[in-house]
């Protein structure tokens, strides 16, 4: 398999072990947004590529025909499956974004907001009403043409939920429906990334993987310790999230397997 990197510290990471591994490596670097490679790399086997870097690296996967390329999926909000299980989802209120400037006018308390699909456009973060309205203001008021590409627009998708209380956080890389590899990225709110999962964890994850299988053939999977018990926080692009201290030769494996097959 051909991996096409976008260079910056994670895919070093990602990078120093397909070298040690023997892997045919490309760096490359990206048109922001927009997803052109530059310089065009030198593609040997189509149905043999897989990149890793920005989200947008996808537009270029989906118009050069690369395979696997990019694993795109859908947004976590509407696999029905998954949401008793939701931390941020259930109650959640979905709503264009440029409306959020009314909806939220006045308001006095906090949301934690992030756009329903895995568009990386704003990270999910708590924020005052008043801020997002205000963001929301200033977004609508803008032509369209004055935007960035990639950023908020008024017809963005966003999600507004109740904050909630987290204790510890996990990543998992799921595969074939199966977690290869895993990182602890927060405790009691504070950064701290280590290669451990406790076994419930663990379990609960794969369980949710079981549990809607088939929803992307590789992606990663935030789940979360709450007051209520274990939740899943998102889920997110495998091929763009960061690494923490996952062990990578698992998903290296685990990934060129899925060419194979």
């Amino acid at each position: 398999m051909q991996w096409l990197l976008q260079d910056f510290e994670d895919t070093r990471k990602l990078g120093d072990v397909l070298t040690a591994m023997g892997r045919d490596v490309r760096w490359c670097k990206i048109v922001p947004f927009v997803g052109d490679l530059v310089p065009p790399p030198v593609i040997q086997y189509k149905h043999s590529v897989v990149l890793f870097g920005a989200y947008s690296m996808w537009k270029y996967a989906e118009s050069h025909g690369l395979r696997p390329g990019v694993f795109r999926i859908a947004p976590f909000l509407q696999q029905s499956v998954w949401h008793p299980f939701l931390l941020n989802g259930t109650n959640a209120h979905v709503m264009p974004f440029g409306e959020c400037s009314d909806r939220l006018a006045g308001m006095d308390r906090l949301w934690f907001l992030r756009p329903v699909e895995d568009s990386k456009e704003v990270p999910g973060r708590v924020m005052t009403a008043q801020d997002i309205a205000a963001l929301s203001a200033r977004v609508s008021a803008l032509p369209e043409e004055d935007l960035p590409i990639g950023s908020l627009r008024a017809d963005t998708l966003v999600m507004l939920s109740e904050p909630q209380s987290i204790y510890e956080e996990w990543r998992l890389w799921i595969v074939s429906d199966r977690i290869v590899t895993y990182s602890r990225y927060k405790q009691a709110g504070q950064v701290a990334y280590v290669h451990d999962i406790p076994d419930d964890a663990f379990n609960f994850g794969q369980e949710m993987a079981q549990l809607n299988s088939g929803y992307s053939p590789a992606y990663v999977m935030d789940i979360c310790r709450t007051d209520a018990g274990l939740r899943i926080i998102e889920t997110n692009s495998i091929n763009s999230a960061g690494f923490y201290a996952a062990e990578l030769e698992p998903l290296i494996l685990a990934i060129e397997g899925l060419s194979e097959e």
